[in-house]
């Protein structure tokens, strides 16, 4: 009886991981490169990568921290993720080998999986005699990681004001340790390029009076000409501790790519899983609020993956492959 009851258990257990087993091909495993901890990519992306892998038939999404658009671009490129967040510049530059990468040459490995949201460039200071960029002007600024997207949009900006790095005393430091240092008094303001609010930038303005520094329309005007990746944005008064008034700045697009051998079908199902349920999950991560399938279809330097592609032609927008 004890054999008989034995083989009957291993009979079951040898079905049960026959089961198990059979379902694992049919699921698409994919490793989300976000960005730091004090950032919005990295927040918001967990909330992506955690609903898809609850909700969408046929793939596993894990969020990972990352170090910024251009480092995500090479973990997609050496293979250490599938899908990344990206700033809409870096991503063009990666793809054209320009810029950033103009020394290590193109990635173009990746595909637009959907553009989500604008972010904004954020410059933010302890000193209320800092109103303008043109007050940086020797003073102690982080402008962000070298190499980094913050490194150029900040290079871009100093630029529109007449500025180089050669006019300011730059330090190159991501959100987290800009935020540490300007607390310290060791740097005067920071470029912070993030979806606001930003943790970094919140976590501040609980401890300390915080100011955004804003940028003129002619300014803006000129900086538009010159880049046009950029659009003008307004930081809403109430959006930090301490904030009684909107603060114009610019932003750019912070898009979702995918690697282009990643299955058509896992990433209409992570594009619909992402626009589909946006409404009804703004209270897991305020960001889901600013999602729209027109602003999602907006991108036309880099073509779409073909699983977004079917997604989006299927809401009746037509988008950019490369087939």
């Amino acid at each position: 009886m004890k054999k008989i009851f034995a083989l009957i258990l291993t009979l079951v257990m040898v079905l049960s991981m026959a089961a198990c087993g059979s379902k694992d091909p049919e699921v698409v495993k994919m490793r989300f490169v976000t960005g730091s901890e004090s950032g919005t990519y990295y927040a918001f992306g967990g909330a992506i990568a955690q609903h898809a892998t609850n909700n969408a038939a046929g793939i596993e999404v894990v969020g990972l921290a990352g170090s910024g658009s251009k480092a995500n671009c090479q973990e997609l490129q050496a293979g250490n993720a599938e899908l990344a967040f990206c700033q809409s510049d870096v991503m063009a530059y990666a793809y054209n080998g320009t810029n950033l990468f103009a020394t290590e040459g193109k990635i173009d490995n990746f595909s637009t999986v959907a553009a989500l949201y604008m972010e904004q460039v954020q410059i933010v200071t302890l000193d209320p005699s800092i109103k303008t960029v043109a007050d940086l002007k020797g003073k102690r600024v982080s402008i962000g990681a070298a190499g980094s997207g913050v490194y150029f949009n900040a290079v871009d900006i100093l630029g529109a004001y007449g500025m180089t790095e050669a006019d300011i005393i730059p330090t190159y430091q991501g959100f987290g340790d800009s935020a540490n240092s300007l607390k310290d008094g060791q740097i005067d303001a920071a470029f912070v390029v993030a979806g606001a609010p930003t943790t970094a930038i919140v976590e501040l303005a609980t401890s300390k009076t915080t100011y955004i520094v804003e940028l003129e329309d002619t300014y803006i005007d000129k900086l538009l000409k010159a880049s046009p990746y950029y659009a003008k944005s307004v930081i809403k008064a109430g959006t930090y501790n301490g904030q009684t008034e909107d603060a114009v700045t610019v932003a750019v697009g912070a898009v979702v790519l995918a690697r282009n051998d990643i299955p058509e079908d896992a990433i209409y199902a992570l594009t619909a899983d992402i626009f589909d349920n946006a409404a009804s999950l703004v209270s897991t991560h305020a960001k889901y609020g600013e999602l729209s399938l027109e602003f999602g279809a907006s991108i036309t330097a880099v073509p779409y993956h073909p699983g977004a592609a079917k997604y989006f032609a299927e809401k009746g927008f037509t988008v950019p492959t490369a087939e």
